[in-house]
């Protein structure tokens, strides 16, 4: 080697040695952004001494062993900034240098499992076993690999529990929770657009999916006034996030771009997409004709987005009490019907959907986007302030009885103060004249349902009527039927069991109430917790 040559080489091994000190010093204190911009500056160094200069065996070992140190630490720093798709790519460029590198393996499981990846994670861990003890990382392996079969076992299985977690109050961190999808797939819907439908018979409080927000954002609203404002910071701080998600990962673009943007989809020929891509560990696509501006993203988040706090939601853990906006992709496909079947339950970042009541195989999954116990006029100008006209089962039966005298009557009656009890047998009444049977009983009991509520949860009421309408028991399990389980079911049930010594048998039906309102997600003892029983 010439003498300029072995100069270069030396002032260019002084600068490497400065970079990577003043990179690993920005890493300990945690400067990820700019411990990247360095990692990177001496990353490019060490590939060029590689390829452009004429190096001794012993001295490109060295460089190479350098470099997937380098770029361990660079994807380390950029998983951290949650650019979970570079850092990928720095993992297996530094595998391609050294297989069994350690500190790249263990960097590339962690990320993995951050993007819910469970068994590829899980291979990860498993060949970092092999120099884990030499490195003095054995037990810190062993538990990356222990929540990576936890997490793997709930991704296939579904099989959730949060009994502990309810039992000690919803104290602590919430539980870890997988990535979930059921016997659910995506079709053209009747209602509106694409729609989930379930592929299996269901009973009330089976999971349908667990997934992870895209993004979340949550804060305290203050007073009437400042709600508007406050929620218009919070809508735009969630629009940043979603866009900083986008410009970060092509998976999250991808399914972005195929959710709806508010378009008539029923007019237009628009991708019903497998229920396959929304899973984690499905292949990355990668399309060059998805054009996602600013105006097309806003569309998607105003059609899209979810409140936690809603009436077909629970709230569980600290963000209970908050006003919180999130994007979930695969449940933004479940169109709103006045005779829901699916209700959700918000732990962290995650919602958990499951089956409010029995669902039949083929059967559209919905929501209620607004109160469901109402009657059709209100429930009408609900849907007017969404912005689409529902056209669900229940509308189309009470628009047809919207010309029964007595049943505008009725509605008017209890408007002006009528005795509820009174409102409530005259409904029964007329419901055996006109020969109502079935869900649609239910959906008329439903509509009414505040004067239920209140004749059975009067005792002066159930003195006149109690004899003259049917049992509480009863009412409840027709309107369960029709449109879910509700809180406010629950209470009448709950109330009136309190009101009697009951037994076991009785007990059951609140239970089964409860699984429609949170999920099989709970034993029956942390149920009951929940339940207040």
């Amino acid at each position: 080697m010439r003498e300029d040559e072995q100069q270069q080489l030396q002032t260019a091994e002084e600068l490497m040695q400065q970079l990577r000190s003043k990179a690993t010093e920005l890493l300990l204190r945690e400067e990820w952004k700019e411990s990247v911009q360095v990692y990177t500056q001496f990353i490019d160094l060490c590939q060029s001494q590689i390829t452009e200069t004429k190096q001794e065996a012993s001295q490109l070992s060295k460089l190479k062993k350098s470099l997937c140190l380098a770029l361990s630490n660079r994807a380390e720093a950029r998983s951290r900034l949650r650019d979970f798709d570079d850092a990928l790519r720095d993992c297996e460029q530094a595998l391609k240098i050294e297989s069994s590198h350690f500190k790249a393996l263990l960097c590339k499981g962690k990320i993995l499992l951050s993007l819910n990846r469970y068994s590829m994670a899980l291979d990860c861990f498993k060949e970092t076993l092999v120099d884990a003890q030499a490195s003095g990382s054995l037990e810190t392996v062993n538990g990356f690999l222990e929540k990576s079969k936890k997490l793997e076992y709930q991704s296939r299985t579904g099989a959730l529990d949060l009994s502990d977690w309810i039992l000690n109050g919803l104290r602590g961190k919430c539980p870890e929770l997988a990535e979930y999808i059921g016997a659910v797939q995506i079709s053209k819907s009747e209602i509106s657009g694409r729609g989930l439908f379930a592929t299996k018979n269901v009973e009330a409080g089976t999971l349908f999916l667990v997934t992870k927000a895209i993004a979340t954002e949550r804060g305290i609203l203050s007073g009437e006034n400042s709600n508007e404002n406050e929620q218009l910071v919070m809508w735009k701080n969630f629009i940043d996030k979603v866009m900083e998600s986008i410009s970060k990962c092509q998976r999250t673009r991808h399914l972005i771009s195929i959710l709806s943007s508010g378009d008539n989809e029923d007019e237009v020929e628009v991708e019903v997409p497998d229920v396959s891509a929304f899973r984690p560990e499905a292949e990355e696509r990668r399309s060059s004709n998805e054009k996602l501006d600013m105006g097309k993203i806003l569309s998607i988040l105003d059609v899209n987005s979810l409140v936690e706090d809603a009436i077909s939601a629970k709230v569980l853990g600290k963000n209970k009490g908050l006003y919180g906006v999130g994007l979930w992709a695969l449940a933004s496909f479940i169109n709103h019907s006045c005779s829901p079947n699916a209700r959700r339950v918000h732990v962290g970042d995650y919602i958990i959907v499951h089956a409010s009541r029995d669902v039949k195989a083929g059967e559209e999954i919905t929501f209620a986007y607004f109160d469901m116990l109402l009657p059709l006029e209100k429930r009408k100008e609900m849907s007017k302030s969404w912005g689409f006209h529902c056209k669900c089962k229940r509308c189309k039966f009470e628009e047809g009885m919207s010309s029964k005298q007595e049943l505008s009557e009725i509605e008017i009656g209890l408007e002006r103060g009528i005795d509820a009890g009174n409102a409530v047998f005259r409904l029964e009444e007329n419901m055996k004249r006109w020969i109502v049977r079935g869900k649609e009983k239910g959906y008329l009991r439903a509509s009414i349902w505040s004067a239920y509520a209140e004749t059975y949860g009067s005792e002066r009421l159930m003195k006149k009527w109690g004899k003259r309408i049917p049992a509480a028991e009863a009412v409840v399990d027709s309107v369960v039927e029709a449109v879910g389980s509700d809180e406010r079911m629950l209470k009448v049930l709950i109330e009136g069991l309190k009101g009697s010594s009951c037994g076991m048998p009785e007990m059951e039906r609140p239970i089964k109430l409860g699984k429609g309102l949170y999920g099989k997600l709970v034993k029956k003892q942390a149920l009951k917790s929940l339940l207040e029983i």
